[in-house]
């Protein structure tokens, strides 16, 4: 294959998937991610492993916790009502401390709404779309290059923390094309032992997975031993892009798709005479709270910008601790926010 291929967004996924040794694929059919189902049904028969179209969600998220209590690396992909039915199974994995990838390509809600881009579930994932406490690592892509890049990670770290992770992009992410590096990825899988797994028990004592704990102080146990996983995990992958934040004054907090345009906003208001700047959550749990934090310490005005109603804002008011005024610009229902409506709105604020 050469090294540089127009592909869209799903299409990148499903490669990432492939070449971090993805061995099962479980999916169900729902615009806008379907490219992505189609690629992993031709790609995973090419390279000798399970494609499943499932019967429904449900089953693609229980194929995904078999797969993955037996030690391989499994992927499923839904758009956002799709990955409403799967929150049951997404807790159960965290609780069993499964790795996995899940990738949701959001569309405009609440419930079965249009197939337009949107980023209406940013709560779900972070917060815990399911019952009980737990986290999901979310990456959040911007380009087709991170929805390979992304991938091909999100299996890493869901080895290493034996944690699910999830992909969060957009309907714009998902069907746009661009040229994409096949070999940006230049290392190969990380090789992680799993001696956790169900693979048989012959000559060696049984291994159990299970999230029914009906002892609580077993249950409270188990739960504090995964909060200080998160702790971990909150310490060492908090990742988030900066551009342009030398003196910025106001600071435009935006992830995926709206960062892309957040930053053809800062160019706008740069040649202004605006002193504006971006900061990019990359991961979304965990979130940079510190990054943003030690920006209010200088930029007194933020502006967060998404495809919602506005649910990051929340977590970037907490971030700043009232150090700084914090404003939101948002389009919901598929529509997407322009940069003449943002450059306006922060001349606004300026």
């Amino acid at each position: 294959m050469a090294r540089k291929i127009l592909m869209c967004g799903n299409e990148a996924c499903g490669e990432g998937a492939v070449l971090a040794g993805c061995r099962l694929y479980a999916g169900y059919p729902i615009t806008p991610q379907n490219e992505l189902t189609a690629y992993m049904s031709k790609r995973m028969s090419e390279t000798g492993r399970i494609f499943i179209q499932a019967e429904s969600e449900l089953a693609a998220i229980n194929m995904v916790f078999g797969a993955a209590a037996a030690g391989a690396r499994a992927m499923t992909s839904s758009s956002s009502p799709g990955i409403s039915l799967k929150q049951e199974g997404i807790s159960y994995i965290a609780a069993c401390e499964l790795p996995a990838v899940i990738v949701n390509v959001q569309r405009g809600g609440p419930g079965l709404g249009n197939i337009a881009p949107a980023q209406s579930d940013y709560f779900q994932s972070v917060k815990g779309g399911g019952h009980g406490d737990y986290r999901l690592i979310v990456l959040a892509p911007a380009s087709v290059q991170d929805m390979l890049d992304y991938t091909f990670h999100a299996f890493d770290l869901a080895d290493k923390y034996r944690n699910p992770v999830l992909i969060l992009a957009d309907g714009l992410l998902g069907q746009m094309m661009e040229p994409l590096d096949l070999k940006s990825t230049v290392h190969s899988p990380q090789s992680i032992e799993k001696p956790w797994a169900l693979t048989g028990c012959a000559g060696r004592k049984a291994n159990f997975i299970r999230s029914l704990i009906l002892t609580d102080a077993e249950l409270e146990a188990h739960n504090i031993k995964l909060q200080a996983k998160y702790a971990v995990i909150k310490e060492n992958e908090t990742r988030a892009e900066t551009y342009n934040m030398k003196n910025a004054e106001i600071v435009i907090v935006a992830y995926g798709s709206m960062a892309r345009i957040g930053k053809a906003v800062v160019e706008r208001c740069r040649a202004k005479g605006l002193k504006v700047g971006l900061i990019r959550p990359v991961t979304l749990w965990p979130f940079p709270d510190k990054i943003i934090r030690e920006a209010a310490e200088t930029a007194k005005k933020f502006l967060v910008v998404e495809m919602s109603a506005g649910q990051m804002v929340e977590d970037v008011m907490l971030s700043v601790l009232g150090n700084a005024e914090v404003h939101f610009y948002g389009r919901m229902g598929g529509m997407i926010p322009s940069e003449e409506e943002i450059t306006a709105k922060v001349e606004a604020i300026a």
